[in-house]
């Protein structure tokens, strides 16, 4: 059982929720996304999530100033009365110290001001005022190798499939991305790749203020974007992943649209969920790590996901593995389009897996991490595979093993035929041996 203290149990308000996790709790992510899950938290679209005490990404920030930056890029907005454009010009490379003293500079550095609060307003009354340069997209990580807990290079989820059945790698998708931010540099409005969940760790420095939308209203938010920003909206069908868009909460809130706005820290993690509109910017000269991760929650969003259709932000990979290994009794309905999906954004996942993802993790962990290992006969399988078998649970093992097997090689249906009737009843079983 999980004990974290969080702002609302059943967050019906749609309140971006902080939690503060034990040094228990912190060791498994995906059961602790979960745990989110079932208190609400994905109905904001956005949490904060507070480290136990003693727990650190890194150890030491002394060593990093000869990081290059290799394309910082220029923010320069264009626009009136809460509502800017936001465009990226291209500057010549440089290392983190040259930003770093650059952005402590009379030009780009923060007002004086007497709070949060003082500084946002600044901000959307000065933002067209100067263009600031965010060292953004830089791939890495700072974490310590020997960093366990919340490594955003090592997660474990179920996005680990895009590169371990697809061969697929994606910076800032499934390998991390660093940001030096300083003073005005931000984020415009956008939900991640596919709709995925995104993890934020800011490293060390200045604050930096998000906002986010509830995954219900966002085709609200649509709907306004595509009247505010009327010649973007033409060129393409989904612009607003082109993190142009700049829409202040005056605005929101002047269109009713509801939102949640809260302050990272350094040393704080924010996690997004799937289709949570989100934007922001940057206190002052900071550094941010950031991935995105999947469960099997999100494959119903990344089964729909909008793509841009002018192909100037298109972040595209085959949902074909997802659907596969974690859906396969809908697998042959999706390949034929005939899939209707009807996305219900209050669902969280009250486990944090299905019997199809235990049965991949179980796989993957004989083919990629060395374990102790129990002899059954000539089988020899780790101890909870061990168990499911004498459970009377194999059949669903060796289901599990086909649809992974399958998307590595060709195998006939006929053993698929044989795995399948099999499936149903003995779902009642399994949960009943429970």
């Amino acid at each position: 059982i999980l004990h974290s203290h969080q702002d609302s149990p059943l967050n019906p308000g749609c309140a971006i929720m902080t939690f503060y996790p034990t040094l228990e709790e912190f060791e498994d992510f995906s059961q602790y996304i979960a745990y989110m899950e079932s208190q609400g938290a994905h109905h904001a679209g956005l949490a904060k999530v507070i480290p136990p005490k003693g727990w650190k990404a890194r150890q030491t920030y002394e060593d990093i100033s000869d990081i290059s930056i290799a394309a910082p890029l220029q923010q320069v907005a264009f626009g009136e009365a809460g509502v800017f454009t936001q465009y990226h010009r291209k500057k010549r490379a440089m290392t983190v110290s040259q930003y770093h003293h650059l952005a402590h500079t009379v030009k780009y550095q923060a007002p004086p001001h007497l709070d949060f609060e003082d500084l946002e307003q600044t901000y959307w009354k000065t933002r067209l005022y100067g263009s600031p340069i965010y060292g953004a997209d830089v791939s890495g990580s700072l974490f310590d190798e020997n960093t366990r807990q919340w490594n955003l290079g090592h997660l474990g989820t179920i996005q680990d499939l895009l590169e371990q059945e697809c061969g697929v790698a994606i910076d800032g998708v499934n390998s991390p991305y660093l940001y030096f931010g300083m003073w005005k540099t931000g984020f415009a409005w956008h939900t991640e790749d596919m709709d995925l969940y995104s993890l934020n760790f800011l490293h060390f420095g200045e604050p930096k203020t998000w906002y986010a939308v509830p995954p219900a209203h966002g085709r609200r938010l649509e709907r306004l974007a595509r009247e505010l920003f009327p010649g973007p909206a033409r060129g393409c069908e989904a612009f607003l992943r082109h993190k142009v868009a700049l829409i202040s909460p005056t605005v929101l809130k002047a269109q009713g649209i509801p939102f949640g706005r809260v302050t990272q820290e350094a040393g704080e993690f924010m996690v997004t969920f799937p289709y949570g509109y989100h934007s922001g910017f940057n206190h002052g000269f900071n550094c941010a790590e950031a991935i995105n991760f999947a469960t099997p929650r999100w494959v119903d969003y990344g089964k729909v996901a909008s793509q841009c259709s002018c192909g100037e932000a298109r972040v595209v990979f085959s949902m074909d593995a997802f659907v596969r290994i974690l859906q396969p009794e809908r697998y042959e309905l999706w390949k034929r389009g005939q899939d209707r999906v009807a996305l219900e954004h209050t669902e969280h996942l009250s486990s944090p897996g299905s019997l199809e993802l235990s049965a991949w993790r179980e796989v993957r962990s004989l083919r990629l991490a060395p374990c102790p290992r129990q002899s059954f006969g000539y089988l020899q399988v780790p101890g909870l595979a061990r168990k499911a078998l004498l459970c009377g649970r194999w059949w669903y093992w060796l289901h599990g093993l086909y649809q992974i097997l399958q998307s590595l090689f060709f195998l006939p249906d006929f053993f698929g035929n044989l795995l399948t009737p099999a499936r149903h009843p003995l779902t009642d079983f399994i949960h009943w041996t429970r």
